[in-house]
């Protein structure tokens, strides 16, 4: 199973509140891999990236829409370095810029703390 895809059901199972719909990259390039949504907040749209080095890979597509598509978007990062314990972050998607150079220099929403992550998820509103 590749690595996405355990990250995929590790964020389902840690993220009962909100119901998951996993979207299939090859329909439209650069669409996060991920549709939330919840009564309290609507729709919004979870890019999941594993990483093992300070940078994280997108393609060019996914670059245009982090990018463009700013509100309710977000990146879910696991970083699994060789040696080092695995840790996930949640980012919006305007940090994407810091996550292609340096993701352990970008400020995240939340850190290893998947009460924190649903919370933060859940309460972004649109027009926050």
């Amino acid at each position: 199973m590749k690595r996405e895809s355990k990250l995929w059901l590790t964020v389902k199972k840690n993220t009962p509140k909100i119901s998951w719909t996993r979207l299939e990259s090859w329909a439209s390039y650069g669409v996060p891999d991920l549709l939330g949504y919840h009564d309290s907040c609507g729709f919004f749209m979870c890019e999941l990236k594993c990483a093992t080095s300070p940078k994280v890979s997108f393609s060019p597509h996914q670059k245009l829409f982090h990018m463009t598509k700013t509100k309710r978007n977000f990146i879910i990062v696991e970083q699994s370095p060789k040696g080092s314990p695995r840790s996930i972050k949640l980012y919006e998607s305007s940090a994407i810029h810091g996550l292609l150079i340096d993701h352990r220099e970008t400020p995240c929403l939340a850190l290893d703390d998947w009460d924190h992550i649903q919370r933060v998820l859940i309460n972004t509103r649109l027009d926050a």
